[in-house]
């Protein structure tokens, strides 16, 4: 079955540890896309604002998943085409539980596309933070009044399982976490996974699930490459993503993800024959 589709992670997997796109990698990505017609949608925890640069740079016309799967956005018409935020109540109850245990997390959250913190320590920060700044700097009570795309607490490794662990207790199943970095816990709507948002934009595509192949290489990769026609598992990846894919490819400093994309897309590998 030919592959129509792919669904690319971004840290980890697309960019190298310099947080890049290299020359091969665009070269290779385009290639697919103007040779072998391959729509490539990037897939990525980060807000659409800091998976920009990279969408214009493979000069991409796609939708795009953020927040891992809270929020499925077209750039080139601005149209939001699926948003599931955490209720505020919700957000309000973790936020108040958090600051109960630890006094010190920071706490930030995303409204679509803009960033609400009431303090901002840069020995805790996001790849998003170091580029851009919060749009909102006030305390928590005067913003966290609507619903957030995505809840995020900073702070000590230890804090944050202890919180995760008591909101599993308190408020269990009314969020999806999600914990890829020692110092960040994101927390985003119960039913989100870059699984189910793939699957929104494989049908606004009209690209049936055995016409998608993603890549990925963490725990929230999982279940997107589960779902896709072909998974595709970085040789960096956690244990997890490589467990469930079809095929690994290569580190995400040696091209990895561009590899197979060449590979199975424009060589024809078979990735169920030849996995690594």
């Amino acid at each position: 079955m030919k592959i129509h589709l792919v669904a690319v992670d971004l840290d980890g997997t697309l960019l190298n540890s310099a947080k890049e796109i290299t020359d091969t990698t665009a070269a290779i990505l385009r290639t697919a896309g103007e040779e072998a017609g391959v729509q490539i949608v990037l897939a990525t925890a980060r807000p659409p604002r800091s998976v920009l640069p990279f969408y214009r740079l493979l000069g991409l016309a796609t939708p795009m998943i953020n927040y891992n799967g809270a929020l499925v956005y077209d750039p080139g018409d601005q149209r939001v085409i699926m948003h599931k935020p955490v209720p505020a109540k919700i957000a309000r109850a973790i936020v108040t539980l958090a600051r109960s245990m630890f006094p010190e997390v920071l706490v930030s959250a995303e409204s679509l596309d803009r960033w609400y913190t009431d303090r901002f320590d840069p020995a805790y920060s996001t790849e998003t933070a170091r580029a851009f700044q919060p749009d909102v700097v006030a305390p928590v009570e005067s913003w966290l009044d609507h619903s957030m795309t995505k809840l995020l607490l900073l702070g000590r490794p230890e804090w944050l399982g202890q919180i995760a662990a008591a909101v599993r207790r308190d408020l269990p199943h009314q969020v999806t976490m999600v914990q890829t970095e020692e110092v960040l816990l994101q927390m985003m709507h119960a039913t989100v996974s870059k699984a189910h948002a793939l699957r929104v934009v494989a049908g606004e595509l009209a690209v049936r699930r055995e016409q998608v192949m993603a890549i990925g290489d963490n725990a929230n990769d999982v279940g997107m490459l589960q779902w896709a026609g072909v998974g595709v598992a970085m040789a960096n990846a956690a244990p997890e993503a490589i467990a469930v894919a079809d095929y690994v490819t290569d580190h995400h400093d040696a091209d990895g993800a561009a590899h197979a994309v060449r590979r199975i897309i424009l060589e024809g590998l078979d990735p169920n024959g030849a996995r690594r």
